[in-house]
């Protein structure tokens, strides 16, 4: 948190300063928008935040965001400097030390039918990244059978702790534990979310044997790990694009383990979509672990061999 605080206009500092010790603790997002009340999401809950820096239901009671903050927030970011984030500004989002993520929103500018940038940028969304070692833990039996690590799909909706679980299995896979010996661990980062690099080097742990791709494309980035650095292991978050599932059969077929997420809440629902459907059909997957948030944040709901039987349900969450 004191990572974010940092690069906030004093105002905002010291309003988000003044929150209880409890919401500041388990702050997962800041949302500003141009003109409108602060608002924080943590916990299960989203709330806004009055001038004191109390937590009120009432958008009326909230500190208005305005115009000028807006600016400040977006050369503080920046370091006074737009032309230096021009290529994360495409992508809608800039990655600050720390590996947190703050989205943007705007008037996107396009050539040639390509977004160029965003400019006129009123919406901010300020992503906490929270490192959670051993979040893996209770997971990571089920990865390994007779010392093979298994392909396997983590299904989550949005906000259940995959991405912090992903990493997680990353580190623990990379140094290597009581389940199996250190392995060379290949990352393609699309989002700087896992890793959360800054300027190509990793803000999180993800393992000394441990190679990412950052802001890459997920299909383009794995062939490229497969060529370049020899993994035993690729890990990618959200895949869902049609050349994502050709990539991973690629890894697969190629002897390389593949551990990836997607949105869903349950195998039946993501076998509805066309790419994940194939390769559930196919049989790509050996284990599929099913998040939830029904005991907390990354609550394991279920745990399921490549035959859907069940192998767990519902182990106590991480964050518990």
């Amino acid at each position: 948190m004191n990572e974010i605080l940092a690069i906030l206009p004093a105002t905002l500092r010291t309003i988000l300063t003044a929150l209880p010790i409890a919401v500041r603790e388990n702050m997962e997002e800041i949302r500003l928008r141009q003109n409108q009340p602060l608002e924080v999401r943590f916990g299960q809950q989203s709330s806004y935040v009055t001038p004191s820096g109390q937590i009120t239901p009432i958008p009326a009671q909230g500190w208005l965001f305005s115009a000028e903050e807006a600016a400040k927030l977006l050369n503080q970011v920046s370091q006074h400097s737009l032309y230096a984030l021009e290529e994360e500004l495409k992508r809608g989002y800039i990655t600050v030390v720390g590996g947190h993520r703050i989205g943007i929103a705007g008037k996107v500018v396009l050539d040639k039918g390509e977004v160029k940038g965003i400019r006129d940028v009123t919406s901010f969304n300020i992503r906490i990244a929270r490192e959670k070692k051993g979040a893996a833990r209770k997971v990571m039996p089920y990865l390994f059978e007779d010392g093979k690590l298994l392909n396997t799909l983590l299904i989550s909706p949005p906000q259940c702790g995959k991405t912090t679980l992903l990493r997680d299995m990353a580190r623990t896979i990379s140094y290597g534990s009581e389940w199996s010996s250190s392995r060379k661990v290949g990352i393609v980062d699309e989002r700087s979310e896992l890793a959360g690099c800054l300027q190509g080097v990793p803000q999180r742990d993800v393992g000394p044997r441990t190679d990412v791709l950052d802001a890459c494309p997920k299909a383009v980035g794995m062939m490229m790990l497969i060529r370049s650095m020899s993994p035993d292991v690729l890990i990618v978050d959200e895949v869902g694009r049609a050349e994502d599932g050709d990539a991973v059969w690629e890894a697969i077929h190629a002897g390389v383990a593949v551990i990836c997420s997607a949105h869903g809440a349950s195998v039946k629902e993501v076998a509805e979509r066309p790419m994940l459907g194939k390769l559930i059909r196919y049989g790509a997957f050996f284990r599929y672990i099913v998040l939830s948030r029904a005991k907390g944040v990354g609550t394991i709901q279920a745990i399921y061999d490549q035959s859907m039987n069940l192998v767990e349900r519902e182990k106590v969450a991480w964050s518990s």
